[in-house]
């Protein structure tokens, strides 16, 4: 909750809040205290692994801790994971999307995905988000729109942009694109003019940022703009928010593009609703499209809350719930986990950026073509 992030994940925390507020902070004869932690450091500006494990080891050591939301990033949920699944807790992510926490892509997974992530053998971690095998095929489908035939692909080294760089190169063929450079850069480094010559010389016609806006997301994307002024830029969900545009010059705002779970708010069973009463709590009429996952990911805790009885192990109590709801009632409509913990939707929404550089949705995106997990 510090740094570029930011715009993305306090809306999340607030949506949150506000989906408890509603259920007047209790079901049945539980009373729910919800605690926010943040992943972040200020020192980092993202998410840093020692305080994401502290983080998790303070829910698994209050007894009354049931259900964790979060993370935000999918490399910070690969140290959370292991010790909330070993104290039984159910997690839930409003944004996690790196395929290797649930299931095992060959070609995009690492070795020992996902088993090395639940020590106790027991599915403890959901996700209300599409997998990146969806969300790249996704991206590549409004690149083939765009007209994009050569695609270049940068992507920040993280769990998150590695594992969407993967599925990008795995899947572009089925779009008829052809990845003509894709390389992990060091996001540190003072500037990217380098890598975007690199890419230019590339005969890239179009350019994807696999990562997050706290990883150089804007600088990259500036650097590029320079290379190849005509090429369409295209950022996950990682960058989608007026952060990622922060700073740059409003020639490139028609030129770039990105994805996020999130369709047309409005159009959702309660999205009406959901708008009417975040703008009532926080007097802002358009949230960053990450926010109506909070919400969700508080109803899904309170739906699977309402099937837990009081006494004996409620942590395990809680996970049974979570498992053995069939259809969540949401302000995203009804869906349902699988096995493995990943949810029913499939489907992105495609954004441009206004003049003021917020992301607007445009369109929604089905790809009927992406990579399967290995059965």
């Amino acid at each position: 909750m510090q740094g570029a992030s930011s715009a993305q994940t306090v809306p999340i925390v607030n949506a949150i809040r506000l989906a408890l507020k509603e259920a007047g902070n209790g079901v049945g004869s539980f009373k729910i205290k919800y605690t926010e932690l943040d992943d972040s450091t200020a020192a980092a500006g993202q998410w840093d692994p020692t305080k994401t494990a502290a983080d998790a080891k303070q829910a698994a050591s209050d007894s009354a801790a049931v259900y964790y939301i979060g993370e935000f990033n999918s490399g910070a949920s690969e140290v959370s994971i292991p010790i909330l699944n070993t104290a039984g807790i159910a997690q839930d992510s409003p944004a996690n999307t790196y395929v290797g926490l649930t299931v095992d892509v060959p070609g995009a997974s690492a070795p020992g995905e996902p088993q090395k992530y639940y020590p106790t053998g027991k599915r403890t971690y959901f996700r209300i988000v599409p997998i990146d095998t969806i969300q790249g095929a996704a991206d590549l489908l409004a690149l083939q729109q765009q007209g994009c035939k050569k695609l270049a692909v940068a992507n920040d080294g993280q769990a998150y942009g590695a594992g969407l760089a993967k599925v990008i190169g795995i899947e572009a063929k089925g779009y008829g694109i052809n990845v003509v450079w894709s390389q992990q850069i060091q996001t540190t480094s003072a500037n990217f003019t380098s890598v975007a010559q690199a890419i230019a010389s590339s005969g890239a016609t179009c350019f994807e940022f696999a990562g997050t806006t706290a990883t150089a997301g804007t600088a990259v994307a500036k650097a590029v703009n320079a290379a190849l002024p005509s090429a369409t830029i295209m950022g996950p969900d990682g960058v989608c928010s007026s952060s990622w545009t922060t700073g740059l010059p409003a020639s490139m705002l028609p030129k770039m593009l990105c994805t996020v779970a999130t369709l047309d708010l409005k159009a959702y069973p309660g999205g009406k609703k959901f708008l009417a009463l975040y703008k009532a709590a926080y007097h802002v009429a358009n949230p960053d499209p990450y926010a109506i996952y909070g919400y969700a990911a508080a109803q899904v805790g309170l739906q699977a809350l309402a099937k837990v009885t009081p006494g004996g192990n409620l942590r395990a109590k809680f996970v049974a719930a979570m498992h053995a709801v069939k259809s969540y009632d949401t302000v995203l409509g009804d869906f349902s986990f699988n096995a493995a913990g990943d949810t029913s939707l499939t489907s992105y929404g495609l954004y441009k950026f206004n003049s003021s550089g917020v992301p607007v949705y445009w369109k929604t995106l089905k790809p009927t073509y992406y990579l399967k997990p290995k059965a």
